[in-house]
This record gives C-alpha cells, sequence and structure tokens, in this order.
C-alpha cells in the first residue's frame, strides 16, 4: 500500500464568525488554524444539503477526509510574491470538498481572508492567527518533502 501522509485537523473553538483548530501530523502539533464558521457539515451529508446550509464566504468546509492536491497553481494566489517564492504559485488544495471549490491551505490572519479556506498559524490572539506566513512556510516543506517521497497527503477535519 502506497504511503500516506495524513494531516489532522481538529477543530477547538467553534465561535460564531470564525472556528480555531489544531493541525498535528504523525500526532506532532504543527500549528493552529483559522476557517470559517462551523455550520455542522459533514461530508457525509448530501451535496444538495450542504448547499442549502452553505453561506458564501462564511462557512468552514465540511468535517471529513479529503486528498491535498500539490500540484495545481492557485488562480488566486499564484502570482503573489510570497507564494511564487515559496511553492510556485502551488498551494497545498483540497479535492472533493461536496460544495466547495478551491479550498485551499494558506496564510492569513482573520476570518476574512479565510473564504472556506483553512488558514495556519499562530493563535495567541482571540480569532485570529499570528506569524502565518512562517507558519505556512514551515507546513508546505513538511508536506512537499512527503510529496517528493511519493507519499499520497491527505487531510482529515474533525
Amino acid at each position: 500500500e502506497r504511503i500516506k501522509m495524513n494531516v489532522y485537523l481538529r477543530r477547538i473553538a467553534k465561535r460564531d464568525t470564525y472556528t480555531i483548530g489544531q493541525l498535528e501530523i504523525a500526532g506532532k502539533r504543527i500549528c493552529d488554524t483559522l476557517e470559517d464558521k462551523d455550520r455542522g457539515l459533514t461530508d457525509r451529508q448530501p451535496e444538495d444539503v450542504i448547499k442549502r446550509i452553505k453561506v458564501h464566504g462564511e462557512t468552514a468546509i465540511p468535517t471529513g477526509t479529503y486528498r491535498v492536491d500539490m500540484d495545481s497553481v492557485s488562480p488566486r494566489f499564484g502570482s503573489v510574491a510570497f507564494y511564487k517564492q515559496v511553492c510556485g504559485g502551488k498551494l497545498p488544495r483540497l479535492v472533493g470538498v461536496k460544495g466547495f471549490v478551491g479550498v485551499l491551505v494558506h496564510a492569513g490572519n482573520t476570518a476574512a481572508d479565510t473564504h472556506g479556506c483553512i488558514l495556519v498559524g499562530e493563535n495567541k490572539q482571540v480569532g485570529t492567527v499570528l506569524n502565518s506566513r512562517d507558519t505556512f512556510e514551515h507546513l508546505y516543506k513538511l508536506m512537499a518533502q512527503a510529496r517528493a517521497k511519493g507519499e499520497e497527503i491527505t487531510i482529515t477535519i474533525c
């Protein structure tokens, strides 16, 4: 069987306008995460139900396990100097998220920056993540190393 890197994101603080999580790889805490409001969506729900509950740009993706694509240049971030330098504009993208398109793991600080994506950083200030670019760079390197070894990368959100 193919070796896998499973990134594990546990949502720990579900608030009215944002969700804070903790991200681990192989049992080791890597960083905190910031997502939009968790509206109780799960990958077991039919897509039409998800689309009915989802508020565009203000909803965390459904819980579940997703494959991570490391080969697609982001239309939104691909030309940004920081991402061109760190990852050639190819940000980690979650594949097959029902009711959502283009879900990325990227840098950012507040729920206004997420738009359904997963922001990484350090939750040292209420409702935000700090040191996001350094955190993204660290996480990206770990994922790129796994990818270079031929590992499939998945992310499990619960």
